[in-house]
């Protein structure tokens, strides 16, 4: 059975508070979470005073202030990293954070982490996919707003520099808060996983939980999803995320989903065995039969158990010579005829 690895994704939802960083990861462990993801940034290095707020940014946060201005609020200190990554160890949750640019991802490094993220804003930042490429650990690539074209460029930076394509997962995503059902294009995942050879995986920005299990169903072997102690908390990220109780729900999904998926040999399942003889028929005769009579079809109908002759085999059965016999309604045994 696969195992489907989600990650519950606290992103900025700490609103820059270390001990509600620290209750997200408590919620996530309490779910069945894999792994916790935060944000790792510095805020100086990723946006210019210029730089807009994303509509769905200036709905939940209001325009009176800068995107750069709003990130400096959510940055975590590298002493605040470090007992992230211990209230995991305590938690029995593993560690994870997306670095947005190079001295964060030196951070990473020094804390140690199992893959990095590639989120889909740098996706076309090639400095910094020759800065993963350069760690040789697995690597999700997260492909929102990106083509085809885009992702394989991407995609090569990181093989190129070292990276086997066994250790990349691609990520299907729609940049957008909430993204909107219609633009999730699921089918896009199955098509990167033919383009590229790897494993595939969903970013769910969508609200609630349906979408999720459906990327599970279809082959997904990475589950990422927004969640919040409290959807009414002020911050960019809360209004489309899910919470506690809702990304436990979705867990539960998605394991239920793994086992559902089974190992695809199509055969009888140990449920099943018992009902075979009693939802399959057999061969059972019309009417009282002599022996020495010669089967006809018009002798023959099948019926329930299906202990008996397979009615698949009904036409080597006409034309056999009865050794016994037979009284209506009894089924034919393979001793019967000669």
């Amino acid at each position: 059975m696969q195992h489907v690895t989600v990650i519950a994704e606290a992103g900025v939802n700490h609103n820059g508070d270390p001990e509600m960083a620290l209750q997200l990861i408590d919620a996530a462990a309490a779910a069945g979470a894999d792994y916790v993801k935060f944000q790792t940034f510095r805020a100086d290095h990723i946006a210019t005073a210029a730089a807009p707020k994303a509509g769905y940014q200036q709905q939940t946060t209001g325009t009176s202030e800068s995107q750069l201005d709003m990130i400096r609020k959510l940055e975590l200190s590298e002493e605040t990293h470090l007992r992230l990554v211990q209230r995991c160890r305590e938690k029995g949750i593993r560690f994870l954070s997306t670095a947005f640019d190079l001295p964060s991802v030196e951070l990473l490094e020094r804390i140690g982490i199992d893959f990095y993220k590639i989120p889909s804003g740098e996706l076309t930042n090639l400095p910094y996919l020759r800065k993963i490429a350069a760690l040789g650990k697995p690597v999700l690539l997260s492909t929102g707003m990106a083509t085809l074209q885009e992702v394989r460029a991407s995609f090569d930076v990181l093989v190129n520099g070292g990276i086997g394509k066994e250790n990349i997962t691609v990520l299907q995503c729609t940049t957008e808060y909430p993204a909107p059902p219609e633009e999730t294009n699921l089918l896009a995942m199955l098509t990167m996983q033919q383009e590229f050879g790897t494993a595939v995986g969903f970013s769910d920005h969508t609200e609630g939980i349906t979408l999720a299990i459906a990327a599970a169903a279809m082959g997904a072997t990475v589950i990422e999803k927004h969640f919040t102690l409290d959807r009414n908390l002020p911050g960019p990220d809360h209004k489309a995320s899910l919470e506690p109780d809702e990304l436990k729900a979705m867990i539960n999904g998605i394991r239920l989903v793994e086992k559902a998926l089974g190992d695809g040999i199509k055969q009888p399942g140990n449920a099943e065995q018992k009902n075979i003889n009693i939802a399959r028929k057999s061969l059972h005769v019309t009417k009282n039969l002599v022996a020495g009579h010669v089967l006809t079809a018009t002798d023959l109908l099948p019926k329930r158990p299906g202990n008996g002759i397979s009615p698949m085999q009904i036409d080597s059965v006409i034309g056999k010579k009865l050794l016994r016999d037979v009284a209506a309604d009894e089924q034919l045994l393979p001793g019967d005829f000669a």
